[in-house]
């Protein structure tokens, strides 16, 4: 295959796609509502199987309704260059979060059918199947039962708040498949994605070159006192978890700037209880979500975070404990496909910086059992899972067309 300079892509046709996929779950406030397995995300999983079959592909479905759709290269015993993302959203969530991956896939393809070029390795695309856990948890069951961190029976037990289980509803919107949900030889993943935060847009830069995934650590923090009465009780009597609470609070907010710039800690959820306006509480559960880059650093901030909690909870003379909910180590992605992006990228001439995601992906499974990596655009204001979530469509087109040289290259490598 002879190319002169970088491919492009049909970038008033990728806009199109993502339109007519965004009306399947639309809603009023300009959003998407297409979670899990509902009637909505088999209409959407047909709709794309239609396209990629007009395209000429084949396509596969395993165990656990990921969806393959596979272009045929000239040497059928090469292993293929996949990619693709997912298409289930939060309950308001955008028209752009996963889905885009998904349909820059599809428009890979059929960029490369227009242009009429082969490619020594086949092309695949694929759909994963729950990643963002809203309706079922946790979030990446299917690509994390394909790469092997769950079993196929856990991936089938996971239920709604309704008890319907994932299995049941995989069944019931016929998207269980047959062909094993395992690993097959593949060259390289890239996951393309709207990048969910506000660097790229701040920096006035169009793509975002991905070496790795943040570690993430996610804690419920129990702080346990003694409930006694609001009016009576002395304050310097008291054993009251939210003495302890705030100092933690102040401190972890400190060991973020420590642990600058890519550190981050949230606070996303508290409950007290007995939970009464005029009594002490006896408890909080508070959450924390901790994430780091470097797994050195994110250990260090997790022993901190212990040692603070101790120290806290006995000045307040309350009960600290830290209880681990689930952990994702640092990613580091394959050097040969981050290359494969910054080449791309560069030969496109587009303004880029080499970055690090702080969301979870299902590249983040992939990368346990395949080279991977990934590419981001900017989003309007950094905002994702949300109706308003917006990009720009020739920030699509251009994350677009390097996916498509990035494949191409890595298809056509030694």
């Amino acid at each position: 295959m002879n190319m002169v300079g970088p491919l492009k892509v049909n970038g008033d046709r990728l806009w199109q796609s993502l339109m007519e996929m965004a009306e399947i779950g639309a809603t009023e406030r300009g959003g998407c509502n297409r979670q899990a397995l509902t009637d909505l995300d088999r209409t959407a999983r047909d709709l794309y199987v239609s396209w990629v079959k007009d395209a000429g592909c084949e396509v596969r479905v395993d165990q656990m309704g990921n969806v393959f759709a596979r272009r045929p290269g000239l040497n059928a015993d090469l292993p293929v260059v996949m990619t693709g993302s997912h298409i289930d959203t939060q309950p308001t969530g955008g028209k752009f979060d996963g889905v885009y991956g998904v349909l820059a896939a599809v428009e890979v393809i059929r960029s490369l059918n227009d242009q009429g070029l082969d490619t020594q390795a086949a092309v695949e695309a694929v759909i994963w199947t729950n990643e963002e856990g809203a309706r079922f948890s946790p979030a990446m069951v299917g690509s994390g039962v394909w790469c092997g961190e769950f079993s196929l029976d856990y991936g089938y037990s996971r239920t709604d708040n309704l008890g319907n289980t994932l299995g049941q509803e995989l069944e019931r919107i016929n998207y269980q498949g047959s062909v094993p949900c395992k690993p097959h030889p593949i060259k390289g993943f890239i996951e393309l994605h709207i990048e969910q935060g506000p660097i790229l847009e701040k920096e006035q830069l169009q793509i975002g070159v991905l070496t790795g995934v943040q570690g993430m650590n996610w804690y419920d923090l129990v702080i346990t006192g003694q409930p006694v009465h609001a009016g009576p009780t002395p304050m310097e009597d008291r054993r009251d978890p939210f003495m302890a609470l705030h100092r933690i609070i102040d401190r972890i907010y400190a060991l973020s700037r420590e642990f600058a710039p890519w550190a981050r800690v949230t606070f996303g959820d508290i409950k007290a209880l007995p939970g009464s306006r005029n009594t002490v509480p006896e408890q909080l559960i508070v959450t924390l979500d901790m994430r780091h880059p470097d797994s050195d650093g994110l250990a260090s901030m997790d022993q901190a975070l212990r040692d603070i909690a101790q120290q806290e909870g006995d000045l307040a003379r309350v009960d600290c404990r830290i209880d681990d909910e689930w952990r994702s180590p640092a990613v580091k992605f394959d050097l040969d496909c981050v290359d494969a992006v910054r080449k791309a990228a560069i030969d496109l001439g587009y303004p880029f910086k080499e970055m690090v995601s702080g969301a979870g992906h299902d590249a983040v499974y992939v990368s346990r059992v395949a080279p991977t990596s990934m590419i981001f655009v900017p989003c309007e204001k950094g905002i994702s899972h949300n109706e308003a979530e917006n990009a720009k469509p020739e920030d699509l087109e251009a994350g677009c067309n390097v996916l498509l040289n990035t494949v191409v290259n890595l298809a056509n490598s030694n």
